[in-house]
């Protein structure tokens, strides 16, 4: 009996240890599970500090980009009532279908699965609920029996803190799939580039049924593959009442149908340069939003992509276009034609004579008029032991002419004496004022072919130094985000709104360009509008620059590789683009005409001239800044009674070629004074024996038998110049009107 009792004691000592043993482990495990766990984030609602790479969007939220790069889908998310009924029900019923009845597990189903698992000797199912996978998102583990046990504690946690719907949310939005892809929005898109709404109820169960093995089902891999579970799940939710039954026989006869997804627009030279650098790692930013107007890109893009079409017999193979609106400083449309990997916008290329307008408003600003007097003669300077004859693009040569004609028509002879007069250096730093800071070599690098455009420019720096004057002086950098660090700023005035809308209304004046543009030109725009064009040596550059009331538009277009293409110049060019965007902007914005400065007084001015006007004068109205109006009448057509030339017998038939009527010379500080000479010259249509030169009434040389030309050395002040010519046929010598010049 003894011995009995002694081992039932025992027995009972060992059940014991036993159950105490358990017991310890038991608890063991749970404290070593509570202190493994992880704490939940205070919401569900992802924050851009998640952000690895940010999505560009337009102004209007229109997506620029498409970046998986993140850990989280940060830019496709919806809310639960905008995903369809139908889609939920199919997760529901593939991934969890007692979702609003468990607290986070699902013991039933979890039995159920170690059940087929081990009657399969392998495991076949999961039970994962929606909970414990979200927890899983959270929190992710190497797959492991200790990882489920925390995951069972952390989804019964993740149920008390948050509403089912909260979770079920989540989880939609943020799902994996293949290919990088989060979320059922982001791989609708994926798949079939539609919206959840637009879906076939056959595509809902295909984003269902491919969360269990994203890469294996993948139907961009193989389409048939998919389709055993599809059915499968299609069939459940048939006898569930979910689908109808003309639903689920469209499963069988629909076909999957993939669609690569696509961007709205084209814009990737504008996302990169917007997303390059990044934000600073302290200002993590999920999305951007641009100042790009995705329809107007769309449209502006299909133009210029059409005429480059147009234009493949001459070689044009790339183009780039920038519109902005200057009164906001926005960026609205950023487009490259051509295929290349080169951002045309702000590559450097040569900008022929579309920095011409600022030249002349440096000239504005040192003393000049729009009716100043240039000679547009021929010229030559000496470059080393040589000369280098400048020319026009049409070799013709007009003589002396108003500023207002030399810059409308783009001539290059006038442009140079100009540039005499204002200074290699002095135009630099004005150009480097309007942030063109592609010109970084030295003025003696340039010379005064810097009023030519032989120096390189960027589209994006011609574009922003435009919308200088029209903005009426005031410089501003161009805006290219909506975020509150980018708002519109004060700015620095370059010009006087007198200068700049002096210049706008001469590139908006037909008139003024009618000489080498002819009239029924495609620069003369329904609605006010300065225009400029330019084209580069041998024809490699072409370009076309605007703008109206509201915006600025500039139009590039030749070939990346630098080679020439075939004659094509601003205005057969880009030209006709700038003219499509312009009638595109004006549908949208009232056709208000280009301001001038009420500071401008305007005076009736003599067309040949440039002085007040005589009843004898073609005359024009013209616009000047204050205390520069012309105080002298036109000395060439004065009436008999007031004639200012009182030598001998004059005869008006003939006079002189060179100098004309108020013609305005500026002597060149970088040559000697004793070497600066100006050509005085008589008309073709006269053959003299010999000629009288006279000078203030003075005379101041003589030519023999049939010279023209007489080289009178400079001399500072206002000036009137005569010639008396004998001529073979004639006794008495002809005298020819005097002539009013001035020499600064």
């Amino acid at each position: 009996m003894g011995s009995e009792r002694r081992r039932r004691w025992r027995k009972c000592l060992g059940l014991a240890f036993l159950l105490l043993s358990v017991l310890s482990g038991a608890l063991s495990l749970f404290f070593l599970t509570r202190l493994n766990l992880r704490p939940l984030p205070p919401t569900l609602t992802l924050t851009h500090t998640e952000a690895r790479k940010a999505q560009v969007l337009d102004r209007h939220g229109t997506p620029l980009s498409i970046t998986y790069q993140n850990i989280w889908n940060l830019h496709h998310i919806v809310p639960l009532h905008d995903i369809p009924a139908l889609l939920q029900h199919a997760f529901l019923l593939a991934e969890d279908q007692r979702f609003y009845r468990h607290g986070g597990v699902d013991w039933r189903a979890r039995a159920h699965a170690l059940w087929q698992n081990l009657r399969a000797r392998q495991v076949v199912r999961g039970a994962s609920t929606i909970s414990e996978q979200v927890v899983r998102m959270l929190h992710p583990r190497p797959r492991a029996l200790w990882a489920r046990w925390l995951e069972t504690f952390e989804a019964a946690q993740l149920e008390r803190r948050f509403h089912k719907t909260d979770i079920l949310a989540f989880y939609l939005n943020q799902v994996p799939y293949a290919h990088q892809r989060r979320g059922v929005v982001q791989a609708a898109r994926t798949y079939f580039d539609r919206d959840l709404e637009t879906l076939s109820p056959k595509e809902m169960l295909a984003l269902a049924v491919l969360v269990r093995a994203p890469s294996r089902l993948d139907p961009a891999r193989d389409a048939k593959r998919i389709e055993p579970a599809i059915q499968r799940l299609g069939k459940r939710m048939r006898d569930a009442n979910v689908l109808t039954p003309p639903e689920y026989r469209d499963l069988h006869d629909e076909p999957l149908q993939l669609h690569l997804p696509t961007l709205p627009v084209r814009a990737s030279h504008f996302v990169h340069y917007v997303t390059t650098p990044p934000p600073p790692s302290h200002l993590p930013r999920s999305v951007v939003h641009t100042t790009l107007d995705a329809a107007l890109q769309a449209r502006a893009q299909a133009l210029l992509d059409r005429r480059l079409q147009d234009l493949q017999a001459n070689h044009v193979t790339h183009g780039a276009l920038l519109i902005m609106d200057h009164h906001r400083n926005d960026v609205l449309a950023w487009a490259n034609a051509g295929g290349s990997a080169i951002d045309a916008v702000i590559t450097p290329r040569q900008p022929g004579s579309t920095l011409k307008p600022f030249l002349y408003a440096l000239a504005l600003q040192r003393g000049w008029t729009a009716a100043t007097l240039i000679n547009d003669a021929p010229l030559a300077q000496a470059v080393g032991m040589g000369l280098h004859h400048y020319h026009n693009y049409s070799r013709t040569h007009y003589g002396a002419l108003r500023l207002r004609e030399a810059l409308g028509n783009s001539l290059n002879i006038p442009a140079i004496r100009t540039m005499a007069f204002v200074g290699v250096q002095p135009f630099l730093n004005h150009l480097h004022q309007l942030d063109f800071q592609s010109l970084t070599q030295h003025p003696d690098h340039y010379g005064d072919g810097l009023a030519l455009g032989n120096g390189e420019v960027t589209l994006y720096e011609l574009v922003q130094a435009y919308a200088t004057l029209a903005r009426h002086g005031v410089f501003r950098p161009l805006r290219h985000t909506l975020a509150p660090e980018s708002q519109v700023t004060s700015g620095r005035r370059v010009y006087s709104p007198e200068v700049s809308t002096l210049i706008a209304h001469v590139l908006a004046d037909p008139q003024a360009r009618q000489r080498e543009f002819g009239s029924g030109t495609l620069l003369h725009f329904p609605v006010a509008t300065a225009v400029k064009t330019g084209t580069s040596t041998d024809y490699r550059d072409a370009w076309a620059i605007g703008f109206s009331h509201h915006h600025t538009v500039g139009v590039w277009m030749g070939n990346l590789t630098r080679r020439p293409t075939y004659g094509i110049t601003g205005s057969t060019g880009p030209g006709l683009v700038l003219r499509a965007i312009f009638a595109e902007l004006n549908r949208h914005t009232p056709p208000l005409p280009l301001s001038l400065s009420p500071n401008l007084q305007s005076a009736t001015i003599c067309q040949l001239s440039g002085q007040r006007a005589t009843p004898l004068c073609p005359p024009m109205t013209e616009w000047f800044l204050p205390n520069t109006v012309p105080t002298h009448t036109c000395p060439l057509h004065q009436p008999p009674s007031t004639a200012r030339v009182q030598p001998p017998k004059r005869h008006a038939w003939i006079q002189l070629l060179q100098p004309t009527p108020g013609l305005q010379l500026a002597i060149d500080p970088r040559l000697p004074d004793a070497q600066e000479a100006f050509p005085f010259r008589l008309p073709e249509t006269i053959t003299p024996v010999r000629t009288h030169w006279f000078v203030d009434g003075r005379q101041v040389g003589i030519t023999q038998a049939a010279e023209r030309q007489f080289l009178w050395p400079l001399t500072r002040g206002w000036h009137t110049a005569q010639a008396r010519i004998r001529v073979v046929d004639r006794a008495q010598p002809i005298t020819t009107p005097a002539v009013e010049f001035r020499v600064k």
